[in-house]
């Protein structure tokens, strides 16, 4: 658990003040997450570099806070999840299947947090670089929920199904079709049950994270990327793309991302 101390100094570090007192309730809960995903970047940057993870929590708290880098799910939920429960939330994780671009059933090799809220349990991801909730999603079998960005460009539709076999499915509104974006089933996770699949992520030639550099930031209206030297900004239904140099990579890392190295 993180001391009041590192709670407060957490909330700074995605651009909120800590209030002990503060309710809560499912407003606070969007909070938390909408500013984790628009300030603390996805990257695998330690994962190309063959610089081991580690998955504790302090070690997690040194990197996204202390040194204000990023990671992936395993580092970004693990953290996330820590901090809600340091909060006061009652939080369980999930280890889940990655369906999105998928034609066969893959590994589970994604970490989710189950968030109670009232009498409601809420899906919280902090820690996908493609198109993702930006806010907690209500678990109901059938309740679609639409996220809007602030100006209304950016509209995302999510809702949850059940799968005999895959249990719990999380599916988005694509193109005028639902596509299959993740599922869970529902037997609790320890922190030590993510070190297999997170060091098959880090070392594995079959990896889809060992590959080139990837980075991904949340904004209000969209997000922006990096993939190779590439370097998007995504802004409603409109996609810009610049191919950058070596150099140049750094400075969008450091000026974009907030990562210097």
């Amino acid at each position: 658990m993180y001391t009041p101390e590192m709670i407060k100094a957490y909330l700074e570090r995605i651009g909120l003040a800590y209030d002990p007192e503060r309710a809560l309730d499912a407003g606070y809960l969007r909070d938390l997450q909408y500013a984790h995903c628009t300030t603390v970047p996805y990257e695998n940057l330690d994962i190309v570099e063959r610089i081991p993870l580690k998955l504790d929590a302090e070690s997690l708290y040194d990197k996204i806070v202390t040194r204000g880098r990023g990671g992936y799910c395993f580092e970004l939920n693990g953290a996330f999840g820590v901090l809600l429960s340091s909060i006061g939330w009652d939080v369980t994780e999930y280890l889940a299947r990655y369906l999105r671009g998928e034609t066969e059933i893959p590994m589970r090799r994604h970490r989710v947090l189950r968030v109670k809220c009232g009498s409601l349990s809420y899906m919280c991801d902090v820690g996908v670089g493609q198109s993702a909730p930006r806010e907690p999603l209500i678990i109901q079998e059938g309740l679609e929920q639409t996220q809007v960005s602030p100006d209304g460009s950016v509209k995302e539709t999510y809702r949850f199904s059940r799968d005999d076999f895959l249990g719990w499915v999380l599916s988005d509104f694509h193109k005028g079709e639902w596509r299959r974006y993740f599922s869970f089933t529902t037997e609790p996770q320890l922190p030590i049950d993510f070190e297999m699949p997170s060091c098959w992520c880090e070392y594995s030639p079959d990896s889809p994270f060992t590959k080139k550099i990837s980075l991904s930031l949340k904004t209000p209206n969209g997000r922006i990327t990096v993939d190779g030297n590439a370097f998007r900004i995504f802004e409603g239904d409109n996609v810009t793309e610049t191919i950058l140099s070596v150099d140049a990579l750094e400075t969008v890392i450091a000026e974009r991302f907030g990562i210097r190295r």
